[in-house]
């Protein structure tokens, strides 16, 4: 067996584990990301991200890249609706998403409507993010499995196994990105408590003998549970409330995916090819906390739910971008190991907020007329002004704001693309961001750049526009905040997050 050594080791190429080692790389640190898969995995899976997500990306410059796959799919989608005989439009300016089904949530009536989802599906996100980590040079290993591993207290050995033989990788912390079967869970010993399942889900991309008996495009409950055809091409998604599936991992088979179709939508229709598939449930669990000495989860690891609102794809990465800073300034020794505990303790609580209302997404779809009764009730109320912007902040996450110990407003939340400069420049704050430092918006004519420069190695000061001045953390979290003149706060704000001045 060959020994090595990095500083952090992380389980998991999917995108979050892909854009933590990103974030780390940026932050100064050595990673090696392991995968069991050869290949990346093209299992249909989450057809867009969120707009916090989005907004992540773009921090690493892939709004172009993002764009253009946004473009590609609306195509697809205005392809399918034309077939069908709809001309509505498919703008995803103007899609706010939709709870349980219900699509009552207006992008345009937002409080703020450019902070939107985007049409990027996961296999497109993976290839992205995938391109950006060879890019930064970061070691992907793929065919590897993670055997076993052991946590020293001063630093972990993890042992790997591939084609090529065993090799034992030494690094100071391990990071479980694998998913909500988690090996590095279930070996480090988390608590994962949680909800059993309740339903069998399915989603599939399939060729249909008479695609017309399916229409209209979108989604509908029946007497036998929730489906949606389309918006892709061929895409169907299919829910019974009959129990979980007797075994999960067991390939998904074209007979499997016909019968439950012709059972929830009542159509004589055949499956006559599959070309994707994959099994659901809404197994509802978090672990008690996100680490355990040396070892950390992230995504799925962490939390599981159901995918009833697209938000597992979208909390996963923030996760990874939460993580990511912190655990470099860590394993570079610019901050003490007890900043890690703010990962859990910003996060967790987020997390547990997505599984509520995932298991009331599905309490809304159960087909019974006392179900049928309240969700003429909630739909009525998503149609207020109020009640689109409640929905739409809790499925997109807007208005997250994280406990930092400060009254201001803005502090907590996480920043959007703000205009930046004076009459000489004109920037936006992500521009600033893409090498992962963090920014300080100075709105106070130089007075919060002059405490800043000691940390000028790792804050980037910037000219605002107007008020408020802000610090805003690598992750687009505002640390500081203030509408005037008063620095008070802005020291010990970069000390506590990026350690003491350098100078």
């Amino acid at each position: 067996m060959t020994h090595e050594r990095t500083d952090v080791v992380v389980v998991g190429a999917g995108p979050t584990g892909l854009l933590l080692a990103i974030g780390l790389t940026l932050g100064g640190a050595d990673v090696i990301v392991i995968e069991r898969l050869t290949e990346p995995d093209q299992t249909i899976k989450a057809g867009a991200i969120g707009a916090l997500a989005g907004e992540a990306l773009e921090r690493r410059g892939l709004a172009d890249e993002m764009d253009a796959v946004e473009r590609s799919m609306a195509e697809g989608m205005s392809r399918l609706m034309k077939s069908a005989g709809d001309e509505t439009e498919l703008p995803f300016k103007k899609f706010g998403g939709h709870f349980s089904g219900i699509f009552r949530i207006d992008q345009t009536r937002q409080r703020e409507p450019n902070r939107r989802l985007r049409g990027v599906n996961q296999q497109a996100l993976e290839r992205m993010l995938g391109e950006r980590a060879r890019a930064l040079g970061i070691e992907i290993r793929r065919g590897c499995e993670l055997i076993d591993f052991e946590d020293h207290g001063v630093g972990v050995a993890a042992r790997i196994k591939s084609a090529s033989g065993d090799v034992e990788l030494h690094a100071a912390y391990l990071v479980g990105c694998d998913g909500g079967r988690s090996t590095v869970r279930k070996r480090a010993g988390f608590d994962f408590s949680g909800t059993e399942p309740t339903l069998t889900g399915h989603q599939a991309i399939v060729d249909l003998d008479h695609p017309d008996r399916l229409l209209p495009v979108g989604w509908r409950r029946t007497p036998v549970g929730m489906m949606a055809y389309g918006p892709i091409p061929g895409r169907v998604f299919l829910a019974e409330f009959d129990g979980p599936p007797t075994d999960r991992s067991a390939p998904v088979t074209r007979e499997e995916i016909e019968t439950t179709l012709r059972r929830i939508s009542g159509a004589d229709v055949r499956v006559t090819a599959v070309k994707t598939a994959t099994r659901f449930t809404d197994n509802a669990r978090q672990a008690d906390s996100y680490r355990r000495g040396r070892v950390l989860l992230v995504g799925d690891a962490a939390h599981v739910h159901s995918p009833f609102g697209g938000q597992g794809l979208n909390l996963g990465l923030l996760d990874a971008v939460n993580l990511g800073w912190k655990l470099a300034a860590v394993v570079c020794d610019r901050m003490p190991e007890s900043l890690l505990d703010s990962y859990t303790e910003e996060r967790h609580p987020i997390a547990a907020r997505v599984l509520a209302n995932t298991r009331a997404q599905v309490a809304l779809m159960r087909p019974d007329v006392m179900t049928d009764a309240l969700r003429e009730i909630v739909t009525d109320l998503m149609s207020l002004d109020e009640g689109t912007r409640y929905f739409g902040e809790m499925i997109s996450g807007i208005r997250i704001r994280y406990d930092l110990g400060n009254d201001h407003p803005s502090v907590g939340r996480l920043a959007g693309n703000i205009a930046l400069g004076d009459d000489n420049a004109e920037t936006t704050l992500f521009d600033r961001m893409e090498d992962g430092k963090a920014v300080l918006v100075d709105a106070a004519g130089g007075t919060a750049s002059a405490i800043a420069a000691r940390w000028d190695t790792l804050v980037r000061c910037v000219p605002g526009r107007g008020s408020p001045s802000l610090l805003v953390r690598p992750d687009a979290c505002i640390a500081w905040a203030t509408d005037g003149t008063d620095m008070t706060g802005l020291d010990a704000a970069l000390t506590r997050w990026f350690g003491p001045a350098m100078h």
